[in-house]
């Protein structure tokens, strides 16, 4: 701890004035450094896109392989300056957003010493996640957690709900098998499989389509029952998220209306505006 003091003392203006750009958004130089790697991360992003496109990449491949060494090089030196002015080199970059920052990179390099390596370029789609660094969208993981936790108090429901839809499309693949036959385009069970969730699900691609009196008449029981299930996992989980947030409901008091179950980080009551006391946990810590 007091080395690491004594390290932080020692850093010289030029390291703590990099920090301060770099790793800050209170100044405006450091908003200016955000909005500028916010803007080269898009840009570079965007080249990966248009890149793959056949007629952009004949006419305009070589302007934008020079702007993606651009790019690299920029993101090469901004990743240095955040090593050299870290107050922790190594936890840097052994962080999820160091090794980002890395694999932002290292695909360009690569491609220098193995030709086939350019297929990992595709890596740098991975710079749009440093824009969470840079909004500091990191406040809003708390929101996150509650609704992964949701997903996870309710992945038995679903199982149980996609086990039982998985009976219903075995058996109606089957059936259309045996009605509509090799000769509709039902050449096997598995493409009746197929066929039965494109179906039940209302995406109807139209490549297999039956043809039999009795197979229309089950195909569009099929439609009616893929409107009438798909409801029934949004309404699982909007009720898991509905009791994770109940749990974290803070059981206070307001002193002047008596009402219960605000926000844990409520200040004032949201039905009259009266102030709160603080949460038992502060009171307790102060």
């Amino acid at each position: 701890m007091n080395k690491g003091l004594a390290d932080k003392a020692d850093d010289s203006p030029l390291k703590k004035k990099l920090r301060e750009v770099i790793f800050g958004t209170e100044t405006p130089a450091g908003r200016w450094f955000d909005l500028a790697l916010i803007a080269c991360i898009v840009l570079s992003v965007a080249l990966v896109y248009v890149d793959t496109v056949a007629s952009i990449h004949q006419q305009y491949g070589e302007l934008i392989y020079l702007l993606e060494w651009l790019f690299t090089l920029i993101f090469t030196v901004e990743y240095g300056l955040r090593l050299y002015c870290s107050t922790n080199p190594l936890r840097y970059s052994l962080s999820f957003y160091g090794i980002v920052d890395l694999l932002s990179i290292l695909p360009s390099f690569l491609a220098l010493f193995f030709p086939g390596a350019n297929m990992t370029l595709v890596i740098r789609v991975l710079r749009l996640f440093r824009i969470f660094r840079v909004l500091k969208l990191l406040r809003y993981l708390s929101e996150g957690n509650m609704l992964l936790r949701a997903m996870l108090q309710s992945s038995r429901k679903v199982f149980i709900f996609f086990f039982s839809v998985s009976l219903i499309i075995m058996v109606l693949s089957a059936v259309m098998y045996v009605i509509e036959g090799p000769e509709n385009g039902f050449s096997s069970i598995p493409k009746s499989v197929y066929w039965t969730i494109v179906t039940i699900t209302t995406v109807g691609y139209g490549d297999i389509t039956p043809h039999t009196s009795l197979g229309q008449a089950i195909a569009a029981l099929t439609m009616l029952l893929g409107y009438s299930i798909i409801a029934i996992p949004t309404g699982i989980l909007t009720a898991e998220i509905g009791q994770e947030i109940s749990r974290h409901r803070d059981l206070r008091r307001c002193a002047n209306c008596l009402k219960k179950g605000h926000e844990i980080n409520a200040l004032y009551c949201d039905r009259c505006g009266s102030e709160l006391e603080a949460p038992l946990s502060e009171s307790k810590s102060s």
